[in-house]
């Protein structure tokens, strides 16, 4: 089997690799001294360099080719503004490694790290250690007497080694402690859930771009807001607060004036200035929640003091800074808003960069359990009075909320007053079963009434789904079953989501689980498809037209909008 050959990626030292005239040659420069050892040979060097260093990087590839001409020098420019800033250098060097054509069948990979920035460095060891890159690190030294025929010593660093099984268990640990405090100590059992929160830790500690958190009101967006800016608080890439508004909660000139501030005279009633709300928030974090609830205006406004970290107060004559982190939140689909002329296409485009929608209550039925024992444990230690569920009671409870009946249609926030009513009203610290059925009683009838008095199963209107003929011909045990249907398939977000919940008692008996191909068969035999049945909320808004274009008599083109998976 041939000899795999040798391919080094190590970023330019612009003070150890510089040097001109003859002298540089009496100076040890580490990227050219691997080339340089006699039994060693390096097939390929990949150097990463910024632009502005063109002509460096082209100095060192010319001296490699007189010292080592059956070394290939590959120049790679990499466009970093801040070299020292983690999340810019982490997020290009990353996306090069993926963009890579690594061929480990072939060429080993040594990944330089005496060059470069210690933040570049650092960078380079991550991907080492994740085996984005392939290989081993390579650390070069200097010779004890410098001379022009000693290129000094290398040594390869291999990660696999279990010498650094406790430096890889250390960065574990670590990564696991950050996404528990996401998390808030819950032990969460969904899988898309908790890989969701995976991504956000990985994004809250090493870039500052906007976040974008979209969800059901209730779905958690502030809360999780607050535990990034915890968890960067924490690894010091904080140093102010974390402020956070309700943009829902500004309205008419006040909206400008809360956010950008305004100064003295500057309107009615204005007898002093004010810093406004993005200036609070300078070196911290501003959590926007409902962002879709801003005016034109203050959009773009807020554009301009996200790209450039400066805008202009109400009334004011002169620009201010402020360099704050955007996380933003919203319960809306701004891709509609943008479509319909409601959002600032730019706007979006500037805040979508990491964009995480949360899953409801509802959708996350196996993250009901420990939950319930999160928000327990919480009601204890606020009141010093430990309470839990006897056997019956717990089944009971768990039966109702893990099922179709169970809208939470307010998310975390009717379970967490659910539990708290209960844990309020029982006797000994014991929550019993004629406690837990009238709490289910309660819940109905609260989501009856937010549901127009239909609930999850009910208030479905077939007649705009199914042909009336159809429907005539239907028995009505038939038709009520048909309604129950779309009405599980309306709360979900996918078919295979309401293929689990409508099969949740079935599906553990049969070998072989498809809830999606199940459902999708007995939609088919009543003529509809998931297109049809999983649009969500009231339509008569798309039946009927605004007054103004009915008066037109134009055609009303509206985007379908779907929800991604």
């Amino acid at each position: 089997m041939p000899k795999k050959k040798t391919v080094v990626i190590g970023f330019l030292g612009t003070q150890l690799d510089a040097g001109g005239g003859a002298g540089r040659w009496e100076k040890w420069r580490p990227t050219v001294s691997m080339t340089q050892h006699e039994d060693t040979v390096i097939h390929r060097l990949e150097l990463l360099y910024s632009p502005r260093h063109e002509a460096l990087a082209q100095g060192v590839q010319r001296d490699i080719a007189m010292v080592s001409p059956e070394t290939e020098v590959r120049l790679v420019a990499m466009d970093v503004q801040d070299p020292w800033d983690f999340g810019e250098m982490y997020g290009v060097l990353y996306d090069w490694v993926r963009a890579y054509p690594f061929r480990p069948e072939t060429e080993q990979y040594w990944a330089h790290i005496t060059t470069g920035t210690h933040v570049a460095q650092i960078c380079m060891f991550l991907l080492v250690e994740s085996r984005f890159i392939p290989g081993v690190l390579v650390q070069t030294s200097p010779p004890k007497k410098q001379t022009s025929a000693d290129p000094g010593s290398f040594a390869l660093i291999d990660l696999d080694l279990s010498r650094y099984d406790v430096l890889a268990k250390r960065f574990e640990q670590e990564q696991h402690d950050a996404l528990a405090f996401l998390k808030s100590g819950i032990d969460t059992r969904n899988q898309r859930f908790n890989a969701l929160i995976e991504e956000i830790e990985r994004v809250a500690v090493r870039s500052r771009a906007p976040i974008l958190l979209t969800g059901p009101t209730g779905a958690g967006k502030s809360h999780l807001a607050r535990r990034m800016f915890e968890l960067k608080k924490s690894r010091h890439q904080v140093k102010g607060g974390f402020v956070e508004v309700n943009c829902a909660t500004l309205r008419g000139d006040g909206a400008a004036s809360a956010l950008f501030g305004h100064t003295k005279g500057a309107f009615t009633g204005a007898a002093a200035s004010r810093a406004g709300l993005l200036r609070a928030a300078h070196e911290g974090v501003l959590f926007l929640d409902e962002i879709g609830e801003l005016g034109p205006d203050e959009q773009a406004m807020l554009l301009m003091a996200i790209e450039d970290k400066r805008f202009f107060p109400v009334g004011g004559d002169h620009e201010v800074t402020s360099d704050f982190q955007l996380i933003a939140g919203t319960n809306r689909d701004l891709r509609f808003d943008v479509a319909q002329g409601r959002f600032r296409e730019d706007l979006y485009a500037r805040i979508n960069l990491w964009s995480y929608t949360l899953p409801g209550l509802s959708q996350r039925p196996e993250d009901l359990e420990p939950n319930i024992h999160h928000l327990l444990a919480k009601a204890a230690a606020e009141t010093g009075r430990a309470v839990r569920f006897n056997a019956e009671a717990k089944v009971r409870y768990l039966e109702f909320a893990q099922s179709a009946a169970a809208l939470w249609s307010g998310n975390f926030r009717d379970l967490s007053a659910s539990v708290t009513r209960l844990a309020t009203l029982a006797d000994g610290g014991r929550i019993s079963l004629a406690q837990v059925d009238a709490e289910l009683v309660r819940l109905k009838w609260l989501w009856q009434r937010q549901d127009g008095g239909a609930s999850a199963a009910g208030g479905v209107d077939l007649e705009t789904l199914v042909p009336e003929s159809t429907l005539a011909a239907m028995d009505l045990f038939d038709r009520m079953q048909l309604e129950a249907v779309v009405g599980v398939c309306r709360q979900a977000r996918s078919l295979s989501e309401a293929g689990r919940k409508l099969y949740d008692r079935s599906r553990s008996k049969r070998t072989v689980v498809n809830d999606a191909d199940r459902l999708r068969k007995y939609l088919q035999k009543h003529g509809l498809n998931w297109e049809a049945v999983s649009a969500r909320g009231d339509r008569s808004a798309e039946r009927a037209p605004p007054r103004r274009e009915r008066l037109l008599g134009a055609p009303v083109v509206r985007p379908r909008i779907h929800r991604l998976e």
